[in-house]
């Protein structure tokens, strides 16, 4: 008789949480540890947007990764929008970031920032809380949750890492400064997937994006119609005889169907580099 193990397991906030392992001792560990509490995520006054996406390199950088804003202007030049300083000191937009530890003990912690509040909530999860900005008829707010599932570090420091410099700390206080893989990780990193799987697009963000999704949808659906309206044009050009349209006509509906199929070309670039593959190198965008 086949069997499988049975892991505790419980729905939290639309996510399925499980405790690995099965000794029947954990069987009611939901009873007295319940996931971390994300109080947005069940308030109806925000949008809920979620996604996964597997990243190809260790839950410690991941995290480092996502408390570190100030490599976006430069890391991320042109491919994120980015808070425009009041004086520009470079060509990127960069600028200095005031961030401040406030408390850190064995469960995380939380800093103070010039945007809004970062925590991390040990041992996967960073959120980033922004301060409310008014708009016309109200005032808006954001928050952005990372849960992050499972090489050394070189920092130099300033103030935009001092959630960084917390989390190490944490890290190597609390957590021996290494994941516990319990045996089942020998310390070999995966083959590194080519690169139109590690640049993907598509499968990584728009199937799982409603916005994104939608106006994939749309734009194909206006490079058909663009592609069709062309080859209509050309149709109508060539069934008619001639002398039945002018001359400034046909040169007109032929230079319509001309610009028609041009900006379906232009159309599926666009698509194509938006919301499927788009290559690129850090260094040189």
């Amino acid at each position: 008789m086949a069997c499988v193990a049975a892991y505790p397991t419980i729905v939290h906030h639309d996510i399925v949480w499980f405790w690995p392992n099965s000794d029947p001792q954990y069987k009611d560990i939901f009873e007295k540890k319940k996931p971390p509490f994300i109080p947005e995520l069940d308030d109806p006054s925000f949008t809920k947007l979620m996604g996964n996406r597997d990243i190809a390199y260790g839950y410690d950088v991941l995290v480092e990764n996502l408390m570190d804003p100030a490599h976006v202007p430069y890391a991320h030049y042109g491919l994120m929008q980015t808070r425009k300083p009041d004086v520009k000191r470079d060509r990127e937009g960069g600028r200095p970031l005031d961030f401040v530890v406030k408390k850190l003990d064995m469960d995380g912690f939380y800093g103070k920032l010039d945007m809004g509040i970062g925590q991390f909530t040990a041992p996967c999860i960073f959120s980033l809380r922004t301060n409310p900005t008014p708009s016309p008829s109200t005032q808006r707010r954001m928050a952005l949750v990372f849960i992050c599932i499972p090489q050394k570090a070189c920092f130099v420091p300033t103030k935009s890492d001092a959630l960084v410099v917390g989390f190490r700390r944490w890290f190597n206080k609390y957590a021996g400064g290494e994941v516990d893989w319990r045996g089942k990780y020998s310390g070999d990193l995966p083959p590194t997937p080519p690169r139109e799987q590690l640049l993907d697009r598509y499968w990584t963000h728009t199937v799982n994006c409603q916005s994104c999704s939608k106006a994939h949808k749309s734009l194909n659906a206006l490079e058909t119609i663009l592609q069709v309206v062309a080859v209509g044009l050309v149709c109508v050009v060539a069934a008619t005889m001639q002398g039945a349209m002018s001359t400034a006509a046909r040169t007109g509906l032929a230079i319509l169907a001309t610009a028609c199929f041009a900006a379906s070309r232009l159309l599926a670039h666009f698509v194509h580099k938006n919301f499927r593959y788009h290559d690129y190198n850090h260094a040189f965008v």
